[in-house]
């Protein structure tokens, strides 16, 4: 595609899609409300490219996307907008019910009202991605099952569940409407420009300042990480070959616990930077009360993806958390005004 519409490309994920496609060649148009998450420090590397033109504004202004889809002539769009932190989810759900729930809705009539107006092959060639999570589906027990495609809704907290809403509609939209969409649900991510209130990039920072690490419950709770720019080519892949009304997982096969992840980040600390004081960082993780309805395992089975696109992760956990920590190493003019500022590391979701 020559066109796409990303939005919320200021944020996480989002920001390692409008790189990818950027340098790929694609123009990005990039709709980003700028909240809490939404750094414009992240697009640095591409901010001069004549192929990415960024726009703040909100994916539930209906009227704002049209004028955007239609005068850029925009060929896919790419929806990662969203509310994303449960324990931010936990102690205010309102936000996450009107940015991923009512705002979806409204970016599917946009989109809708645009495609309806296309004809021949821009009509026929037009895709909208929704980008969601394997929160969704609930969790796994710890010794066995992997999420797929088939796999039932289960959502169990105030983001999965706004997240599953969304996942919803889109669906519906496709089913009433004939919107040519395409779905996919990942699991977590990390990588450079992860804001820092989620567990791998908060545990570098306070490793690296020799904070206490806290850790939720026993730490026994189990992730699937995949790293964040393997992703970003994934949902590229999904854009422009996936088949339409499918959803597909995207997964790393990366299982760990949250305790294998924060002493391997202590590990690595301590061999790339030590304390000033010698101690192993492994001595500052500290458990907490859990978190209320903290799933106890997430597990992604993204054979669909591999044997049907032909994607493939190219990190694993070791090489991916070691390029990981190095970028916030070589990167402080990146996280440092968010950590004097916006977030500086305070406990969230403690309201359940």
């Amino acid at each position: 595609m020559r066109t796409v519409l990303v939005t919320g490309g200021a944020g996480f994920i989002g920001s390692a899609v409008v790189r990818h496609l950027v340098r790929g060649g694609t123009r990005v148009i990039n709709l980003d409300k700028l909240t809490y998450a939404g750094n414009p420090a992240s697009l640095k590397a591409i901010e001069n490219a004549p192929n990415h033109r960024f726009v703040q504004g909100d994916i539930g202004d209906v009227p704002l996307v049209l004028e955007l889809l239609r005068s850029e002539k925009v060929e896919g769009i790419m929806h990662l907008a969203a509310e994303s932190h449960v324990d931010r989810s936990i102690d205010g759900p309102g936000a996450f019910i009107e940015t991923n729930v009512v705002g979806t809705f409204r970016l599917l009539s946009a989109a809708l009202e645009y495609w309806r107006g296309l004809e021949g092959e821009a009509k026929a060639g037009f895709r909208f991605h929704h980008i969601s999570t394997d929160e969704v589906f609930g969790d796994l027990p710890f010794d066995s099952g992997i999420f797929t495609e088939e796999t039932p809704y289960a959502p169990s907290s105030p983001y999965s569940a706004s997240k599953a809403a969304s996942d919803h509609f889109v669906r519906a939209w496709h089913e009433t409407y004939g919107l040519p969409v395409v779905l996919s649900n990942c699991s977590n991510n990390y990588g450079p420009y992860h804001f820092p209130e989620k567990l791998i990039p908060l545990t570098i920072l306070n490793a690296l300042e020799g904070k206490r690490l806290p850790i939720y419950g026993k730490g026994e709770n189990v992730r699937d990480w995949l790293y964040v720019d393997d992703h970003a080519k994934a949902l590229a892949l999904i854009l422009t070959t996936g088949k339409l009304g499918e959803s597909y997982n995207v997964g790393g096969r990366n299982e760990r616990t949250n305790l294998e992840v924060v002493e391997t980040i202590c590990d690595i600390l301590d061999a790339r930077a030590p304390l000033a004081d010698g101690k192993p960082r492994r001595a500052l993780i500290e458990f907490v009360t859990d978190r209320p309805g903290h799933d106890r395992r997430y597990a992604i089975d993204a054979t669909k993806l591999e044997t049907e696109l032909g994607w493939q992760a190219e990190e694993n956990f070791d090489t991916g958390l070691a390029r990981t920590i190095d970028w916030y190493l070589d990167n402080r003019w990146w996280w440092e005004p968010i950590r004097s500022g916006s977030y500086a590391g305070e406990r969230l979701g403690t309201k359940g």
